[in-house]
């Protein structure tokens, strides 16, 4: 793949079906356009103009949910491997989790962190900082008025090592001395995680919500004036695995009851039709895909919980609005606005000129078989949504005005850049 400094994309289409293109100069979406004129381009050697011929052109998605395992778990993952499974899929940023080993929880730790992504990551990152039970208060307030990350990370549900949070008086430090606060509450810890960012926090986020009475609690707070203000917002995050899986797909073989087991739990299928309601009544925030991977050797073993799914998100999303289920502006609002919006990132998730030039080409109308007939890129090296028929593929992801991955090709020559925040 050509590195070019002027990228022309022609004869695309919009989410809203109108005729776009767009031409790229270096790093940045300069004009956006129904029709761009080349001509002024042709002799030029350090030009390419692609003809994308009516495929869908959307802003790159921004995962903010993910595990790529680096440092320390990096044979189930680590930032190359997961952002070439990234670039492959349309994600032209994602956000790790705190969990690693060691744990984010001071800077020093998180510095180390951003050095290995800078050298090893094809698209944008970012990270969440980890709140810890053993008061790591002093650590927070470090990285933020250092402006390292702008978002916190706590478990209050079971977890590992020393990152969930049981003593109430810690709680209400991390939501005291931090901006977004992004919980993994279950059942009643929504409501306490409600109460606390009603109380003393500036914002929360509920990540991965399951089931249709655990989204009830958050939707009731989310239309209550005194639960979520503009002072004090609250955002709710379901999974495509929560979507599209659930526990007769999981109980169907003793291979997906082994497989099929993340936190929070897969529910009925009643629950994904509620989630999928909410989304279409615009009660849901984003799309994160909690991408967890493990080996199958691991999982077939003994019971562990997490799931590959960087992916598959934007497929998966694609098919189902093909299936009539959601429409493609949802999918981009959920998935690549909203993400910038709610986390602050400067200049990305849309297609607007002077923005930077994350863009994917998605071919809505492909078919094509998950793990038959394309590269599984996770160093994982497995799917849960194996042999699945879907309809809608990405074919090309730009990230920061670099063709990374086109035509079933990765280009791991340009590295991807540490988002900055906007105001």
């Amino acid at each position: 793949m050509e590195d070019n400094k002027i990228i022309i994309l022609k004869n695309g289409i919009d989410i809203f079906g109108n005729k776009i293109e767009i031409l790229i100069n270096d790093e940045i979406i300069e004009k956006i356009s129904e029709k761009i004129d080349e001509s002024r381009f042709k002799n030029n050697e350090n030009v390419r103009i692609i003809d994308v011929e009516e495929k869908l052109i959307m802003p790159g998605v921004i995962d903010v949910h993910t595990h790529m395992r680096e440092p320390g778990i990096t044979y189930k993952e680590d930032f190359t491997t997961g952002s070439h499974a990234c670039a492959k899929a349309g994600i032209t940023t994602f956000y790790d989790m705190p969990n690693t080993i060691p744990m984010t929880t001071t800077l020093e730790n998180l510095l180390e962190k951003k050095k290995l992504a800078s050298k090893k990551s094809i698209v944008n990152f970012g990270f969440h900082f980890g709140g810890s039970k053993n008061d790591n208060i002093e650590e927070i307030k470090k990285v933020l008025r250092n402006g390292e990350v702008n978002t916190v990370k706590i478990f209050m549900n079971v977890t590992t090592g020393e990152m969930l949070i049981e003593d109430d008086k810690i709680l209400k430090k991390v939501f005291e001395n931090s901006e977004l606060v992004l919980v993994h509450a279950e059942n009643d810890m929504i409501d306490k995680a409600m109460e606390l960012n009603k109380n003393y926090g500036k914002g929360l986020y509920v990540c991965h919500i399951p089931s249709a009475e655990e989204l009830k609690k958050v939707i009731s707070a989310k239309k209550n004036k005194e639960l979520n203000t503009k002072d004090h917002p609250i955002y709710a995050e379901v999974t495509p695995h929560h979507l599209f899986l659930n526990t007769e797909i999981r109980e169907s073989t003793e291979r997906n009851k082994m497989l099929l087991r993340m936190k929070p739990e897969l529910r009925e299928k009643s629950d994904n039709e509620f989630l999928w309601e909410a989304i279409n009544q615009g009660e849901v925030d984003t799309i994160g895909t909690d991408h967890a991977p493990h080996l199958i050797s691991e999982k077939l073993e003994k019971i562990t919980f997490g799931m590959p799914g960087v992916e598959t998100s934007l497929a998966l999303m694609i098919n189902a609005f093909n299936e009539g289920k959601i429409s493609l502006e949802t999918i981009q609002k959920l998935m690549c606005e909203n993400p910038a919006k709610i986390m602050k990132i400067e200049k990305r998730g849309k297609l607007q000129e002077g923005f930077f030039a994350d863009i994917i080409v998605v071919d809505t109308q492909k078919d094509w078989i998950v793990g038959v007939d394309d590269t599984i890129e996770s160093k994982c090296g497995w799917t849960p949504y194996e042999n699945w028929k879907l309809k809608g593929k990405n074919t090309m992801t730009i990230v920061n005005g670099k063709i990374i991955y086109e035509n079933g090709k990765i280009n791991d020559i340009p590295k991807g850049k540490e988002i900055k925040f906007s105001e």
